[in-house]
């Protein structure tokens, strides 16, 4: 089944963030990445919460807590001759002919955004590797091209056309770490940005759910309507208890029973303080099982149903490695769910389960399945050569 909401990203570009050298990858509605361990999967899930974290100022910061933009820099050489291929040299560095820098960017057919990270010119700071943004543009449609931006931000100065095509006259300045997608985001004088910038910041990331002994999905809490589940899984039994009121109960209970025939899930609300409870009833058992006492397996399932029939989709689902701690026997059911949700958002899968990409292949026809490799130590997508790439230009600094 086709899905039914609006443009989705067609383009994925990555340049010398870790091992991704230089990395322009074709996006599906559903896009399953998969490779060998090492091959560069964990890096580009990094690489798109790094985007998703610009629209929030924060992809300085998070670039920090990786040890900081050298640290996360492609650190092989610019270029690797036809010497080294052919095994007549060593791997060894080269003269560099470019700045050094990190580049990040999408599109569609809608927008296109792109930013290009630097380290900053020396001074009279101890903050002297904090990363500058040398270079960030927003464009119309799939391809980047001058009469098709819509703002560009060169160092400092930001600029944008107003609502009759032409550049403002007013040139706007913001600081050399800040995103316009944060800071200038003026729904008078560009709304674009702003529609962009609210378009990233519904992007969703789930990577490992806790399931512990300590797991917050595993403790009762105090609940609100939940039609988006954290990060952390501890608003749970009221984001499952949402979907029963505002969502598909249909298709929650149909999740449930894929995984666990004949088994259902109930959600009560006890104490004067109203805390929720998951209570889990399983064919065979005298009584329903409590959060606490679930399998890790089955709570993590469940906290995959509770992510994936959001009542609220967002416009891009990036899952990591969805498949730990699964029961293979589990994986075909969440496959059906992740299909489920990508009739309703865009939906990218990280994996290396290669029973969990069989089954999304099989259940969804028109999924993309892109396997990632390593060709001296650069992350290349498989079979892909230079002229199958989908059409990316960066913005020149």
């Amino acid at each position: 089944m086709r899905a039914s909401f609006g443009p989705v990203l067609t383009t994925l570009a990555v340049e010398n963030y870790r091992s991704l050298r230089d990395l322009v990858l074709p996006l599906s509605r559903l896009t399953v990445v998969t490779g060998a361990n090492g091959s560069g999967k964990s890096s580009l899930y990094r690489a798109m919460r790094l985007l998703a974290d610009a629209a929030r100022n924060g992809a300085v910061a998070a670039l920090a807590r990786e040890g900081g933009l050298p640290s996360t820099l492609w650190a092989g050489p610019e270029t690797v001759g036809r010497a080294v291929r052919e095994g007549r040299a060593p791997v060894q560095g080269t003269v560099r002919t470019k700045p050094v820098g990190l580049r990040l960017g999408f599109a569609g057919d809608e927008f296109g955004y792109a930013l290009d990270l630097g380290l900053p010119v020396p001074g009279p700071t101890v903050f002297n590797r904090d990363p500058e943004i040398k270079r960030e543009s927003i464009w119309s449609g799939p391809v980047l091209r001058t009469s098709a931006l819509l703002a560009d931000r060169a160092g400092p100065v930001v600029r944008a056309r107003g609502a009759s095509g032409a550049w403002g006259e007013e040139h706007h300045r913001i600081g050399l770490t800040d995103s316009m997608l944060s800071e200038f985001a003026d729904p008078r004088a560009s709304p674009e940005v702003l529609v962009l910038r609210e378009k990233i910041r519904s992007w969703r990331f789930y990577d490992h759910f806790r399931t512990d002994a300590g797991a917050p999905a595993r403790q009762a809490r105090v609940g609100t309507r939940t039609p988006v589940l954290d990060h952390e899984g501890a608003d749970l039994a009221a984001a499952l208890q949402t979907i029963t009121e505002i969502g598909d109960a249909d298709a929650l209970a149909a999740a449930i029973d894929d995984a666990f025939p004949g088994s259902r899930i109930r959600v009560e609300v006890t104490g004067e303080d109203g805390r929720f409870e998951l209570r889990f009833r399983q064919h065979g058992l005298l009584r329903p099982l409590g959060a606490a006492e679930l399998s890790d397996g089955t709570l993590r399932y469940l906290l995959w149903v509770a992510a994936l029939l959001s009542p609220r989709p967002p416009e891009l689902l990036v899952l990591n490695e969805p498949e730990t701690s699964l029961h293979p026997d589990l994986l075909p059911a969440l496959a059906a769910l992740i299909a489920t949700a990508a009739k309703k958002a865009q939906v990218v899968v990280v994996s290396h389960a290669r029973p969990l990409v069989r089954a999304l292949e099989v259940i969804d026809e028109d999924a993309a399945l892109l396997e990632l490799e390593k060709d001296f130590g650069a992350t290349v997508l498989a079979g892909q050569e230079r002229l199958d790439r989908p059409a990316w230009h960066w913005p020149k600094r």
